[in-house]
């Protein structure tokens, strides 16, 4: 049974996933740049594969945040639709949840096209 206490935990951990996902392409753009700077200096080639190393990493991350947000979108979704089932079709909670819903769809068309 979803309860609003839930709505509210599922609708946060969306808004918390779509804050690391921006937080995780920042750190490529800024990874990338420091990379490409480092090249152009003909920096040691050690520290320069080890920067290497570290973009990687970084891009590896968000394919994975990713699903987690589809993960976290999907559950989201679910647990409005029991809500609704259930006559709560109102209130602040579920505005917000619907809100959230929206944003995170419009994230994934954005970055799709």
């Amino acid at each position: 049974m979803a309860t609003i206490r839930s709505l509210k935990i599922k609708t946060s951990t969306c808004k918390r996933i779509v804050k690391e996902l921006h937080s995780y392409e920042k750190e490529v753009e800024r990874e990338a740049a420091k990379t490409a700077d480092m090249k152009e200096k003909g920096a040691d080639f050690y520290d320069l594969k080890q920067q290497e190393n570290v973009l990687a990493e970084s891009r590896m991350m968000i394919p994975d945040c990713r699903n987690r947000l589809e993960a976290a979108l999907a559950d989201l979704k679910g647990t409005v639709a029991e809500l609704e089932e259930s006559n709560e079709k109102e209130g602040p909670e579920i505005d917000e949840a619907r809100s959230t819903i929206a944003d995170v769809e419009k994230l994934f068309e954005t970055t799709e096209a």
